[in-house]
């Protein structure tokens, strides 16, 4: 017997589309308010319709935050730090779209599984931890030095948190079709730009570096001088991490959650398609952000021929012990290829760095081949509330396709 508190409810008379209900946003709110902002556990039967609405806020929002935090990396390499630079502003009206949504998830148990809901709640408690710690970074150190900083790392893990929760909390209840690849693909390329983030660093640097030591340099004299005071010369705030780590986060990193991406979706060309969505948005962006003035970057297209590898290997039921190695290979390949075109950041081209990085993607994926395989991961795969009376699981639900 479902709880009181996961009772049928009567809704009220909707606006009728979503035109009306933007038109008309206090008489939405006097709907949503009675409709849907009640008590309730999670995994409440939620309809396929209701998911959409919840799930497109939750695209929307980090919508928002990508915008915000892309034009953010251009914005450092011209000024000095604002706390409420338009990017920051950007991208903190997508977070305050996240904290509804979660509080809206934990309150109304809408749309979410118990464990959905946890990752969601430690995602944005471990983002909204790192902001303050992030602004007394900035007050001791100054200007935002590197992307790479501890309190910047720690707000790429609450969003990669916050954001594997959506990933599975749409997934299980989402009904096959195309609708639910197609968020979920969306959701993936939030999780992909937010992984690989902390290598635009080194992307806009280089273009940077090259600009000042032409003479022609993009960043204001007052950022310039600001570093100098700091300590920095051009080249270590431009560049401020080793070579070896651009290629090694790419590879370490973002094409190990394109594996993950393709077996969870399990979608034929899906690491392909979020690398190809993710480098046409890095593009537009570069359009834009030079359009009005702002450093450009170049690109990593490396990433493509590593999504390439991911899907074919995957595809062909290659185990990640024989398909690790090739992959990373040819990504280096590209890099060469990238790089003697001048379009890639500083990598470390020595025997010793390819080959540490190539071992260590490869133990890497064959990690995630063993997890994928395990009883655990297929226990998890199910919803937490298999039992609640007034769940709806759709058709052939389980969660993720091992393909």
């Amino acid at each position: 017997m479902p709880s009181p508190a996961t009772a049928a409810r009567t809704v009220p008379e909707p606006p009728g589309s979503l035109g009306a209900a933007v038109r008309h946003p206090f008489a939405t709110l006097r709907w949503l308010w009675p409709a849907y902002m009640t008590p309730g556990r999670p995994g409440r039967h939620t309809s396929q319709q209701e998911l959409r609405w919840i799930y497109t806020a939750w695209l929307g929002a980090f919508l928002l935050k990508m915008l915000g935090s892309s034009w953010d990396v251009s914005w450092h390499f011209k000024w000095l730090r604002d706390d409420l630079a338009p990017p920051h502003l950007l991208n903190s009206a997508g977070t305050a779209v996240v904290i509804g949504l979660v509080l809206f998830h934990s309150y109304s148990g809408y749309g979410v599984d118990r464990r959905a809901l946890r990752l969601m709640q430690a995602g944005i408690a471990t983002f909204l931890i790192a902001i303050p710690i992030d602004i007394v970074n900035h007050r001791i150190n100054g200007l935002d030095i590197t992307s790479w900083s501890p309190s910047h790392a720690l707000l790429y893990l609450g969003t990669a948190i916050m954001l594997a929760g959506a990933i599975r909390g749409w997934w299980l209840y989402a009904a096959p079709g195309r609708v639910r690849d197609l968020v979920s693909l969306g959701l993936w390329l939030f999780f992909v730009e937010n992984v690989v983030f902390p290598n635009q660093h080194q992307e806009y640097g280089v273009l940077s570096l090259r600009d000042y030591l032409a003479g022609h340099t993009t960043a204001e004299q007052q950022l310039l001088d600001f570093a100098a005071s700091q300590g920095q010369t051009p080249t270590m705030f431009m560049l401020p991490v080793p070579s070896w780590v651009h290629p090694a986060w790419i590879i370490c990193a973002g094409l190990l959650s394109l594996v993950v991406a393709r077996k969870v979706v399990g979608l034929r060309f899906t690491a392909t398609t979020v690398v190809a969505v993710y480098l046409a948005y890095r593009a537009v962006m570069w359009l834009a952000l030079a359009g009005m003035g702002f450093p450009e970057s170049v690109l990593p297209f490396v990433m493509l021929v590593g999504a390439v590898c991911v899907d074919l290997a995957i595809t062909y039921g290659l185990p990640g012990w024989s398909a690790a190695p090739v992959t990373a290979l040819a990504v280096y390949g590209a890099g060469w290829l990238q790089d003697a075109a001048d379009m890639l950041p500083p990598w470390n081209w020595t025997w010793w760095s390819i080959a540490l990085v190539v071992a260590s993607f490869t133990v890497l994926w064959s990690g995630v081949d063993v997890v994928a395989r395990s009883s655990w991961f297929a226990g998890w795969r199910a919803p937490s509330e298999p039992d609640a009376g007034d769940v709806q699981l759709p058709a052939a639900v389980g969660g993720a396709s091992l393909r």
